[in-house]
C-alpha cells in the first residue's frame, strides 16, 4: 500500500470571518470550526504536518488589516498552534501565490495538501486551481471549510448553494472532496481520498440533468 504524505493547510481562519461582513455562513461558522479542529487534531496526533495560514491586506485596509485584532486567529486555533506548526502570511487568494509553500513542500517530499478553513468561494477553490499545475494533489473537506452569500452586479447566491456548487465542482476535477470523518479515516490508514474526475462527472450530469434543465431530481 502506498502512503499518502500529505500536510493540513489551515486556510484564514481568522477573526474577520467570524463577526462582520464576512462572517461564513454556511455551513455555519461553529460548525466548520469544529470540524476545522477535529482535523487539526486527527493530524497532530497522526504526525502529519500542519501549515497554518493568514491572509493580509496590508495597513490600513477595511479588512485584514495586520494590526488590528480581526486579524488574528481564532482562539481554538491559537491554542493548539504548536512550534513545529508552518506559518504562511499571504496577499493573495492562493496559499501558494507569492509565499514558500511550495518550496517547503517540496523539501519534504509532500505531494498532497488537504485544506480548511475560508473561503470556499475565495482562498479554497483558488488554491486549489493554483495546486494543479504545480503538481500537488488537493483534498477539500466539505464540512471544515465554508461559504458566504454574495450578490453583485453578475447576481446573487446563497451561502449553502455557494458552497455546494463550489464542493460538486472541485470534485469534478480540481480536488478530492470528502468529510472530515472520512478524512480522518484515510489520514489514519495512509490512503488517499478517492478523487472524482471530469467525464464521469459530466455523465452523472447530463443523466441527471437532460438537455441541461434544473430538473427536479432528489
Amino acid at each position: 500500500m502506498t502512503t499518502t504524505a500529505r500536510a493540513l493547510v489551515v486556510i484564514d481562519v481568522q477573526q474577520e470571518y467570524f463577526d462582520g461582513p464576512l462572517t461564513v455562513q454556511y455551513p455555519p461558522v461553529t460548525d466548520s470550526l469544529a470540524q476545522i479542529t477535529t482535523a487539526i487534531d486527527a493530524a497532530t496526533a497522526d504526525g502529519t504536518p500542519v501549515v497554518v495560514v493568514q491572509h493580509t491586506s496590508g495597513t490600513p485596509a477595511p479588512v485584514f488589516d495586520p494590526t488590528t485584532e480581526r486579524f488574528a486567529l481564532h482562539p481554538e486555533i491559537e491554542q493548539r498552534r504548536t512550534d513545529s506548526w508552518h506559518a504562511v502570511t499571504k496577499e493573495y487568494s492562493s496559499v501558494f501565490a507569492h509565499t514558500d509553500l511550495v518550496d517547503w513542500l517540496r523539501e519534504r517530499d509532500i505531494g498532497t495538501v488537504t485544506l480548511v478553513g475560508y473561503m470556499t468561494n475565495n482562498c479554497v477553490i483558488a488554491s486549489a486551481a493554483d495546486a494543479e499545475a504545480r503538481g500537488i494533489a488537493v483534498e477539500v473537506l466539505s464540512d471544515a471549510t465554508g461559504a458566504i452569500s454574495i450578490g453583485n452586479d453578475a447576481g446573487a447566491v446563497d451561502a449553502e448553494t455557494v458552497h455546494r456548487t463550489l464542493m460538486t465542482v472541485l470534485h469534478s476535477n480540481l480536488a478530492a472532496v470528502a468529510t472530515t470523518a472520512s478524512w480522518t479515516a484515510a489520514l489514519h490508514a495512509g490512503e488517499a481520498l478517492p478523487q472524482g474526475d471530469l467525464p464521469s462527472s459530466a455523465t452523472a450530469g447530463a443523466e441527471r440533468f437532460p438537455g441541461g434543465s434544473a430538473g427536479t431530481g432528489g
